[in-house]
């Protein structure tokens, strides 16, 4: 993949998780929520270039973003969101 965003955007791929009920039934994906954990693919030159804002995301890490932001892209078959850093929520650790 070579998508390089720019200013404080960033590249995420979403995580897929598999849901099942209390009484152990798998979920297909037509029956869950689109997830909204992802993991970090790329970050922005602002991102980068600034101290404070380096310190709270890095590539890899995973993260929580807002339900209906970003645009997805779809780059050699694999689909991904780019997004505000503003439009991530916290980092799951």
């Amino acid at each position: 993949m070579n998508l390089r965003p720019l200013g404080d955007r960033v590249v995420i791929k979403k995580v897929e998780v598999e849901e099942k009920t209390k009484s152990g039934i798998v979920l297909p994906g037509s029956a869950k929520e689109e997830p909204q954990m992802a993991e970090v693919v790329a970050v922005g030159s602002d991102i980068l270039n600034d101290e404070k804002k380096k310190d709270q995301i890095k590539v890899g890490d995973k993260v929580i973003f807002s339900k209906y932001a970003g645009t997805e892209v779809k780059i050699d078959g694999e689909e991904l969101n780019v997004l505000k850093l503003s439009d991530i929520l916290a980092v799951v650790e």
